[in-house]
């Protein structure tokens, strides 16, 4: 067996994925966002997050935030304090918030680490 840092797999790690349709100026909505990033980035499990808004269509954003496993991100948003933030953002855009695990994984020119790519195969052998 050979020591090495825990992947998003062996980790439990989970990927929140939230799609808004704001119906507000884009403003007024990043602004109420970041209040609320603030307040996730403070939570035990918070990884990382980012805000990305359409190209073509302002009104639409996608967040993707990393969190280090599923209890984390449920205990954030069960938060009594997350509340606030979550009646805020509903008032200002429709949103449809889905959870997700990592099955593959590529960084720039690296080569794929999940099911079935051959990485993935040789790091099982080594084991």
């Amino acid at each position: 067996m050979t020591d090495h840092q825990p992947d998003a797999k062996e980790a439990g790690a989970v990927t929140f994925v939230n799609t808004f349709t704001v119906h507000v100026e884009p403003e007024v909505f990043e602004r109420e966002f970041a209040r609320t990033s603030e307040f996730m980035a403070r939570q035990p499990g918070f990884v990382r997050h980012t805000l990305s808004r359409h190209t073509e269509r302002p009104g639409q954003y996608v967040n993707v935030a990393e969190w280090q496993d599923v209890a984390s991100f449920r205990a954030a948003v069960s938060h009594a304090d997350f509340q606030p933030h979550a009646g805020a953002l509903r008032a200002l855009s429709e949103s449809r918030p889905e959870l997700y695990r990592a099955r593959l994984r590529r960084d720039g020119d690296s080569a794929p680490e999940g099911p079935g790519s051959d990485r993935a195969a040789r790091a099982d052998d080594t084991i």
